[in-house]
């Protein structure tokens, strides 16, 4: 099982080629084998993108001007995969298909749909429609299709969930899954059992330890949660790895959100790497 970062860690910390070199050595040195990359992040983004993903704390940074091919070539690390829209991939299949050749990757990664209604049924199944047809034309060109959940999925549309029913309704041919093990636990759900359930479709797997920073005495006897280091949270990991051996999984990729250790993201993957590197 190959470990990753997701890029979208990365957005304050590669603001120019020598910032993004440095890092990137960084990633490396930790352990790592390489990165999951973002489309948005390696093209000029609109101010909308910008705009939300700052919003979010994930700001997408500088990533846009810098030399992808070269900064990863020269720090040794892989591209694990490649995350784009379905809108692109219906529109432009084989231009994105060609950029994840040219980065060694044959795995495109679906991030879930914005402005759209989990709740209906009716949109779910066409969206699972959507996903066969872009993932049989990748297959036609070597490339697989993986769909990325967060925790709107589990909203129920009809008498089914939203994921059920994209579990149900693709091709496993043409359609297998990267799953986010925080975004289902944050949402409620039983994490481990989804694992199981999706079995071998699951090759990718998202994850970031669940918790709070909370030191002394509290306020309240509610703490706030939210991402946290590998190990350093309340997440059953160890049961969870254990399933993603167990499922075949190709790669850990680790997704911590703006909730980082010294409000540093690489010191943050570098803590969560010392848990990573002791069992995979």
């Amino acid at each position: 099982m190959k470990k990753a970062v997701q890029q979208i860690m990365l957005g304050t910390v590669t603001a120019s080629e020598a910032q993004a070199r440095e890092t990137l050595h960084r990633i490396q040195a930790a352990g790592y084998d390489g990165l999951e990359l973002n489309r948005f992040m390696i093209h000029p983004s609109s101010l909308m993108v910008r705009l939300m993903t700052r919003a979010a704390g994930m700001p997408t940074g500088n990533g846009g001007k810098l030399d992808w091919h070269a900064l990863l070539r020269e720090s040794g690390l892989a591209v694990i995969s490649l995350h784009a829209d379905l809108g692109s991939l219906e529109r432009e299949a084989d231009a994105v298909a060609e950029e994840a050749k040219s980065y060694g990757t044959d795995k495109l990664v679906i991030t879930g749909m914005y402005r759209f209604d989990y709740s209906d049924e009716t949109a779910v199944r066409e969206l699972a429609t959507r996903l066969n047809r872009a993932g049989e034309r990748l297959a036609r060109q070597g490339l697989e299709l993986y769909y990325h959940n967060h925790n709107v999925e589990l909203l129920h549309a009809g008498s089914r969930r939203a994921y059920d029913i994209l579990l149900d309704e693709t091709d496993p041919a043409y359609v297998k899954y990267e799953f986010d093990s925080f975004w289902f636990t944050d949402g409620g759900a039983d994490a481990a059992a989804w694992m199981k359930k999706l079995g071998g479709r699951m090759k990718l797997w998202h994850v970031t330890d669940r918790g709070s920073r909370q030191t002394g005495p509290a306020m309240t006897p509610i703490l706030k949660a939210d991402s946290v280091e590998l190990g350093t949270g309340n997440m059953d990991l160890e049961t969870l790895r254990a399933i993603a051996v167990d499922n075949g999984v190709e790669a850990v990729v680790l997704e911590s959100h703006r909730n980082w250790i010294d409000k540093d993201p690489v010191k943050s993957l570098e803590t969560s790497a010392v848990w990573l590197n002791a069992r995979i």
